[in-house]
């Protein structure tokens, strides 16, 4: 029989984008580049070895989180848990002692004989080198847990604060002088070899353990929170035991692989390893060939935790099916593929399902020769060829059936030239508008990966029509496409003279595109869009946002929890309360830090006008600052007010290239006057190493040199230098010719330099008078310090409007630069951070909701 390509199903979770990449393969075997994406390189299936399972992980942490939640609940409402245990207390003293005391006697014998008995079970069996090794995990397992109610033990009965020791334990029953357990220590170490032993699908044994634990609950010699720690400890102990030494490989032998699918009415005769958890299996009496693909639920954890996140993120990643079993993820994808045969549509016909235990399953397809499209030659792939692969797409489009992800390995071309799309793992039935289109756009990339933008977009409108290919236009975006596709074009060249950008074709502006706002790669990407525009010039390229949340947004809103948490305790802890010294402040100074809070606000947009060339309406450019204020509520300290500056410049008709030039001049000359204000405050305090007011210059110093150490350092590093150059080609190429073209405008120059010291010169001001309304006398040069030094902080912070740095910085500052002790300091901070975040808030929203209206956002 000639060499023969196997391509299986994948069970990956990274879709909408979609596929793992994964290690290629040999191309003698033709088994895609996707294939080893979950286990890596082969291994050899006589010897079974062991594997750390992603599920042991992520129960270990789950377990080791609900411990600490019960020990804080049980401390923090103590009057919750002490009303629980009150209510099983009195409840158990319905049950008459000599009963409680035989029920108990009888339970704890059970328990103790439940290991040996599902030990001797296992052993027994007709796998007992597997079965050895899982004896071996559950009596680890077991010791471990035991070992941790000890020391849980120990540990509340001599360091725990009293009010925890009080709320896990009881007196013992019958008048006897002590406490019961900490820790209810009897169940930990059984549930700890039931779970690593693999002996979680029997019910006679959790039939035990819940009535022991029912029986120390009736004996009064557990409190209801000492019952669960010990449960929590067994069952995290197990996990943590199962992810230290890792499990038995639950991946089938060859002869109970053969054994299954003779019990789903095949004839297998022979099975040979086709790579990583797949088979090639040959059937008797001359029936076709199996391509046998091989589950288990490391595979399944694995990939829930990927569409869970992508799920959270993207509004086109399919549903998590967390943490179901294999044989669910299986029916699945059959369900798919048997749509996608009903539509039509030639992929592999399935021969069988099975499942080989617990925690594996297979599923078997007629064996289907034929190479992916990434493996034939050049002159193989014709028009017809994706044309063909173009009308397999159309009619999944018709049954609104979504693939998910139509990479080149699920591209399989037989050896008449036809297309069967394979590998439906990750597909779905009755997908939403949005997904169908996702599906178009990954065709598009993945064929012109292979045949060039201008074939792949010709094939497409042909097929498909200009109005689809056109909706699908928004979708163009690396974030939409599979992982291994956005790693292809990162390695593709830019656009040439010969392919234009798409928005030199349309005039429009020649500012940096969605793909490298989202990840790189847009060189071909823009060549796509260059071609469909070609055909329907009207067509909309303006990207669909498709992030529901982005890491960044997450950071903030952790950060600024985070923060808040920290910082509303002090509040009331400080010797000084701030809320009563901002209502007992000096109204005069008050009005004063008012006034220059209100007054930075136009600073700021005669220090962003001043930048920019064209004229601008003074008004819209005030508003536009007093709005940045409402943005910094969900976004880092500056990054908001650049991309209101940026939008604001777009919407007078400034193109994009120029408006980002603008805006990075004002950043660059901000910066700059920021350092010079610096030093000259420190120059006026006369701050020199041991000097009596503030020891900062020392600070200062080093970290100039360290900063320059590591400028050093990465120019010294070929790849650093590398990115260090790409992230300072905007400032070469576009920063400074907008900065020269300012030089020919002095006066408006003059505007720009004079608003930005202003805007700096404002807060200070009012955090100096802030300092005043509480009576405190600090120098003005000090607090100009430590408003420089507080600011660049927040502007670094990842938190909304640098909350948590800018407060503690501000804060410490205040106390060493200022002599202001932690009371006042405080005080001074948030009268501050009320007049310049809290406060412009709702005028932010209105002025926002304004410029919007007409139009100027």
């Amino acid at each position: 029989m000639p060499p023969v390509a196997i391509v299986t199903g994948r069970t990956n979770g990274d879709t909408g984008g979609g596929d793992t990449a994964g290690t290629p393969a040999p191309a003698d075997t033709g088994i895609p580049a996707s294939a080893g994406a979950r286990r890596g390189p082969a291994r050899a299936v006589s010897e079974p070895g062991r594997i750390r399972q992603p599920v042991a992980l992520i129960r270990l942490l789950t377990g080791l989180i609900a411990i600490a939640l019960t020990l804080l609940l049980a401390d923090y409402a103590r009057a919750t848990t002490g009303g629980i245990a009150a209510d099983v207390a009195e409840a158990a003293e319905l049950v008459p002692r000599p009963l409680a005391g035989l029920a108990g006697g009888l339970t704890t014998a059970a328990v103790l004989l439940v290991p040996v008995v599902l030990a001797a079970r296992r052993l027994l069996g007709p796998d007992r080198r597997r079965a050895l090794q899982q004896v071996s995990d559950g009596l680890l397992a077991a010791v471990l847990a035991y070992g941790a109610t000890l020391l849980l033990d120990l540990w509340a009965d001599g360091v725990a604060p009293a009010s925890l020791l009080a709320a896990l334990t009881q007196a013992l029953p019958g008048g006897a002088l002590g406490h019961t357990e900490p820790v209810y220590g009897y169940l930990a170490p059984v549930l700890a070899f039931m779970t690593a032993s693999g002996n979680r699908e029997h019910r006679a044994p959790w039939a035990v353990l819940a009535l022991s634990g029912l029986a120390g609950l009736a004996g009064g010699y557990a409190t209801p929170t000492a019952l669960l720690l010990g449960l929590l400890i067994g069952w995290t102990g197990a996990h943590g035991t199962l992810y230290a030494v890792g499990t038995p490989d639950p991946l089938p032998r060859p002869g109970e692989i053969l054994r299954a699918l003779r019990e789903s009415g095949l004839r297998p005769a022979e099975a040979h390893p086709a790579g990583p958890d797949r088979y090639l299996v040959r059937q008797a009496d001359d029936r076709p060939d199996l391509d046998v693909q091989l589950l288990d639920r490391q595979a399944v954890t694995a990939a829930a935790v990927q569409r869970a996140w992508r799920r959270l993120r993207l509004r086109t990643a399919p549903h998590p099916r967390a943490l179901r079993s294999p044989r669910a993820g299986l029916e699945h994808e059959a369900l798919v593929t048997y749509a996608a045969l009903a539509a039509g549509v030639r992929t592999r016909r399935i021969a069988a399902t099975a499942g080989l235990g617990q925690d594996t399953a297979l599923i078997a397809y007629e064996h289907l020769p034929g190479r992916a499209l990434d493996r034939l030659p050049d002159e193989e792939v014709t028009d017809d060829l994706l044309a063909d692969a173009w009308r397999q797409l159309a009619r999944l489009q018709r049954r609104e059936i979504a693939h998910r992800a139509l990479v080149p390995s699920s591209l399989l071309v037989d050896a008449t030239g036809a297309v069967h799309l394979v590998d439906f793992a990750d597909g779905d039935i009755a997908a939403s508008e949005l997904v169908l289109r996702c599906d178009i756009a990954q065709l598009l990339t993945t064929l012109a990966l292979r045949a060039g933008a201008a074939r792949s977009v010709h094939t497409a409108v042909t097929v498909l029509g200009a109005d689809t290919v056109e909706a699908a236009l928004p979708l163009l975006q690396p974030i939409a496409l599979a992982r291994t596709t956005r790693h292809a074009l990162k390695h593709t060249a830019r656009p040439t003279a010969a392919h234009p950008t798409a928005a030199a074709r349309t005039g429009g502006p020649a500012g940096p595109g969605p793909d490298e706002a989202t990840g790189g790669g847009g060189g071909l990407l823009e060549e796509i869009r260059a071609e469909v525009l070609r055909t329907r010039p009207q067509a909309e390229v303006r990207p669909v946002r498709l992030e529901r949340l982005r890491p960044r947004t997450l950071l903030a809103v952790v950060g600024g929890v985070v923060a808040g948490w920290l910082l509303i305790p002090q509040l009331f802890a400080a010797e000084d309360n701030p809320i009563s010294a901002v209502a007992d402040a000096d109204p005069a100074w008050l009005a004063l830090a008012l006034l220059a809070a209100a007054l930075s606000h136009v600073t700021a947009a005669m220090g962003f006008v001043g930048f920019v060339p064209e004229r601008l309406d003074f008004r819209n450019a005030v508003l536009a600052q007093l709005a940045g204020a409402f943005v910094k509520l969900v976004s880092p300290g500056g990054v908001g007010g650049i991309a209101l500056n940026t939008r604001l410049l777009q919407r007078a008709g400034i193109p994009t290239a120029q408006a980002l030039s603008s805006v990075g001049v004002g950043q660059l000359i901000g910066l700059v006057l920021h350092l010079l204000q610096l030093g000259a405050f420190v120059y006026l305090l006369d701050l020199q190493p041991g000097g009596s007011e503030l020891d900062a210059l020392p600070a200062v110093v080093g970290g100039l040199a360290g900063a320059a150490a590591l400028l050093a350092v990465v120019s010294a590093v070929p790849p650093a230098r590398r990115w260090l150059a790409a992230r300072l080609r905007p400032l070469t190429t576009e920063v400074l010719p907008r900065l020269l073209d300012l030089l020919r405008s002095p006066a408006r120059l003059a505007v720009g330099l004079t608003g930005q010291l202003l805007v700096s010169i404002c807060l200070i001001g009012c955090l100096y008078c802030c300092t005043r309304a509480i009576g405190r006398e600090p120098s003005f040069a000090s607090v100009a310090v430590v408003f420089l030094v507080g600011n660049a902080a927040g502007n670094v912070a990842p938190t909304p409007g640098g909350a948590g740095a800018v407060d503690g910085a501000l804060i410490a500052l205040l106390q060493q630069t200022a002599s202001m002790e932690k009371g006042g300091a405080l005080a001074a901070v948030a009268m501050y951070r009320l007049l310049t975040l809290i406060l412009p808030v709702l005028p932010g929203w209105a002025a926002m909701t304004w410029l919007q209206r007409r139009r100027a956002l």
